[in-house]
C-alpha cells in the first residue's frame, strides 16, 4: 500500500485547480481579478491603520466597507453571469451587469455620506 506525501497530494491539488480554471471563460477571470484587487485594497487600507493609526475612523471605515461591499458585489455578479450556474439561467448577462452597476452606484452614496 503507497503512501502519498502532502507535498504530491498538494500538488495534485493545485494541478487539478489549474487545470479547471483554465477552463474558466475570459469574463469570469476578469471579475476574479477585480474581486482579487478589492479584497487586497482592503487588505492594504487594513495594514495601513494598523501602522499609522485611524484618526479620522469614518474615512478608514468607509474605505474598507467600500472594497468589501464592492468585492460582495461582484461576487454576486460572478455566480450570476456564469454560464454553468443553473439558477441564473434566464437572466440575461447585460441585466446581471446592470443590477451590479446600480447597486455599486447605491452603495457608494452610502458610503459618501457617511463620510461625513
Amino acid at each position: 500500500m503507497g503512501r502519498s506525501t502532502p507535498s504530491k497530494d498538494a500538488q495534485a491539488l493545485f494541478h487539478s485547480l489549474h487545470s479547471a480554471y483554465a477552463a474558466t471563460p475570459t469574463n469570469l477571470k476578469i471579475i476574479d481579478l477585480y474581486i482579487l484587487f478589492a479584497v487586497f485594497t482592503a487588505v492594504i487600507q487594513v495594514v495601513y491603520m494598523a501602522i499609522v493609526g485611524s484618526f479620522p475612523f469614518n474615512s478608514f471605515l468607509s474605505g474598507v466597507l467600500s472594497c468589501v461591499g464592492t468585492a460582495v458585489l461582484a461576487v454576486c455578479l460572478r455566480i450570476q453571469v456564469n454560464k454553468e450556474n443553473k439558477e441564473f439561467k434566464d437572466l440575461p448577462p447585460e441585466r446581471a451587469f446592470a443590477d451590479f452597476v446600480l447597486c455599486n452606484l447605491v452603495l457608494h452614496l452610502v458610503i459618501m455620506n457617511f463620510l461625513g
